[in-house]
């Protein structure tokens, strides 16, 4: 009986002075009510019978050693989240310089194509015939064309990006053999099923000084194609470089950027490139013709098959995010053309004579081409939201071909200039959330050769034409999904003259009349 009065003094005497259960009671012995004991670590309180009152002090000081001991556990737990969080940032850094991130690009598209000849006579194996009058057609070309994206950053300042890509058309050949298939052109035509590398270089991008001028210096090989205009067309947000107008191809060379934002005008850069289109005396590589591997003779037909280098001066002239001016002056050097007189020889052509044959695909002489573009994004200065959707861009462009002495380009001794212009806008379809309705119109005089034979269209480059060319497409995404970006576009392409459509630079263009109609509708799968 006295040991539960006892337990209840004790139960009673916690609850009235708000012990918790941090703090430990201790009874002592049995049969013991008039002497109980607090404690907490080594602190002993005594509550006699008479004064059952535990002290206010003792409970303050439970209080503040265990605040003490709960902020000094948070210290430790900091401490240990820290070193956590410099493990993990190691990893990170390790997982982003160390490796390889790869993405995908991958279309098909299905193409309706018709020709019709109103006007028109080509060789044929070396005979002349007349097609006018006729028409070709492919109601349904399928195609699959699937790029493999590449980058690597083994630190801050150097950077690598490659991209393979595959171009064929369904059911074609396992090999394509076409002449006409150059190095700048062969990933961006539906050919075969074969990989081939597309773009590979290195990048450096830094300072002069600290904080200073902006520089990048790259080497390798670059795409060059869907460059600035032209990806609207192609339905990507953003276009690589250069000028879509004046040059769509792959190429091999150097590149060296100047970012001189901060001294001349919002978004101005300029940019050197140089390279090399055409690599003279490869055939020789297996000894055909005796021992000189990647090497021919100086002193015997100094024309035929030398290298063709090209140097190219393009950035912005300003770019505040929404009007956006930009230029690009090709040349080429020993671009290909043809003698004026007959092989090795030099004597006047003599069409009578079987032997007497002109001489092509001679380095004739030295191409320029020149354009300026300007690209509005949003019209006014929000009026309403489909004019701040909506994107106006309009280009001015020249190509001039210069033969040397005793050559010819274009089919010309003399000096041709050829003139094109592209207007072109996208405006919102107001169906879909981020779907957009395409318009433009291209222009080519008859000596207009810009180098685009890499435009990515099935009947040949639309930006090249000597005549008219007008096309209208619908961009969207299917399903809503921004992974796959799709389009409907019609193309319709009216030639003049004949149409530059493979580096031709002996091909006088002369007069014809041939219309050229695709309708393409694509998906491409992104991520």
């Amino acid at each position: 009986m006295k040991k539960i009065i006892a337990i209840s003094f004790v139960t009673a005497t916690m609850l009235s002075h708000g012990l918790n259960a941090s703090e430990e009671v201790i009874v002592s012995g049995a049969y013991a009510p008039n002497t109980v004991k607090v404690a907490e670590v080594s602190k002993e309180v005594v509550v006699s019978k008479k004064a059952p009152v535990v002290k206010k002090e003792a409970k303050k000081v439970v209080v503040k050693n265990s605040n003490e001991d709960l902020a000094a556990e948070i210290k430790n737990l900091k401490k240990k989240i820290k070193k956590l969080d410099k493990k993990l940032n190691v990893v990170k850094a390790h997982d982003a310089y160390d490796n390889i991130k790869f993405s995908v690009d991958f279309r098909n598209s299905v193409d309706n194509i018709n020709y019709k000849y109103n006007s028109y006579k080509t060789k044929v194996n070396g005979a002349v015939e007349d097609w006018s009058g006729t028409e070709a057609s492919n109601d349904s070309l399928f195609s699959t064309r699937l790029y493999l994206n590449m980058k690597s950053k083994p630190m801050d300042k150097l950077t690598f990006y490659g991209q393979m890509a595959m171009y064929g058309t369904w059911g074609g050949s396992h090999l394509a053999h076409d002449a006409t298939l150059k190095d700048w052109s062969e990933s961006s035509k539906a050919t075969d099923a074969v990989f081939r590398v597309r773009q590979a270089f290195i990048n450096w991008a830094d300072t002069f000084g600290e904080d200073g001028l902006p520089y990048s210096l790259s080497i390798g090989r670059r795409q060059s194609s869907d460059g600035f205009l032209a990806n609207h067309r192609e339905n990507y947000d953003k276009p690589l470089s250069p000028l879509a107008h004046v040059t769509n191809m792959e190429v091999n060379g150097v590149m060296f950027q100047l970012n001189l934002e901060k001294y001349v005008l919002p978004g101005t850069f300029v940019k050197f490139v140089y390279g090399r289109a055409h690599t003279g005396g490869i055939e020789t590589l297996n000894d055909l013709v005796g021992y000189k591997p990647y090497a021919q003779e100086t002193d015997k037909d100094a024309d035929i098959n030398e290298n063709v280098d090209f140097f190219v001066v393009l950035g912005s002239l300003y770019n505040d995010g929404q009007y956006n001016l930009m230029y690009e002056n090709a040349m080429i050097i020993d671009t290909k053309g043809a003698r004026t007189g007959t092989v090795k020889t030099g004597a006047p052509f003599d069409p009578t004579n079987p032997k007497s044959k002109k001489n092509k695909s001679l380095d004739a002489g030295t191409a320029n081409l020149t354009a300026l573009s300007l690209q509005v994004d949003g019209i006014g200065d929000e009026i309403n939201d489909f004019l701040d959707n909506t994107t106006a861009f309009a280009s001015v462009a020249m190509t001039n071909y210069d033969p040397d002495s005793g050559h010819q380009l274009l089919g010309s001794t003399d000096s041709e200039r050829g003139t094109g212009y592209w207007l072109g806008a996208t405006i919102p379809d107001m169906i879909t959330e981020d779907g957009k309705f395409g318009f433009e119109y291209n222009h080519g005089s008859q000596y207009w050769t810009p180098i685009t034979w890499a435009e990515d269209t099935a009947i040949g480059s639309k930006v090249a034409v000597r005549g008219d060319a007008y096309e209208a497409y619908w961009n969207f995404n299917l399903f809503g999904v921004k992974n796959l970006a799709s389009q409907i576009r019609y193309t319709h392409i009216q030639h003049d003259y004949t149409p530059s459509i493979r580096c031709a630079g002996w091909v006088k263009p002369t007069a014809v009349d041939i219309e050229a109609d695709d309708i393409r509708f694509f998906i491409r799968y992104s991520y």
